[in-house]
């Protein structure tokens, strides 16, 4: 029976690079000269820490890592941008998460859509990814092209297709 997975997965490389990326373009802006201003990527974490003077560069900040990400093919969807905090004097931090895998509202939300499409295929939920089983891959490929075009809240990749 043909299969396939539902992952939502985020290369950490390729994230490193955005974020890298995003530094230098940071370094070199006329806005930004003469500022006290850190990004740092947590790989194990999976977290960017933005430490910077005030709340109009923490959003030029998180602008330019969006584009980067998008440059780099990661969608900005997976980003979980968290509260500003005030740091010591007049610093602003701001941590941005990044979330791996499917959760299990979203593998939920992600099975009834499949369902509710009527094709002829089974979505099964396996903790943080979803199985998608049928008879034919013309069903499966369909179940895909619905999937890319329902906004689920978190980007979705398509795996180990199988036949």
């Amino acid at each position: 029976m043909p299969t396939y997975d539902i992952v939502s997965k985020v290369d950490i490389q390729t994230l490193d690079n955005a974020i890298n990326a995003a530094t230098k373009e940071i370094t070199t802006r006329f806005d930004f000269r003469d500022s006290k201003t850190e990004i740092e990527l947590d790989k194990k974490a999976l977290v960017v820490h933005i430490l910077t003077e005030n709340e109009m560069r923490v959003t030029a900040i998180e602008d330019v890592v969006r584009s980067r990400l998008i440059k780099q093919k990661i969608d900005p969807s997976c980003m979980d941008f968290g509260k500003q905090q005030y740091a010591s004097g007049n610093m602003v931090r701001k941590d941005i998460s990044i979330k791996q895998g499917i959760d299990k509202d979203s593998s939920r939300k992600i099975a009834k859509i499949i369902k509710d499409s009527g094709l002829k295929v089974q979505a099964q939920i396996m903790d943080d990814q979803l199985r998608v089983s049928g008879k034919k891959i013309d069903d499966l490929q369909q179940s895909m092209s619905v999937l890319r075009g329902a906004d689920v809240g978190i980007p979705l990749q398509f795996q180990n297709m199988k036949s």
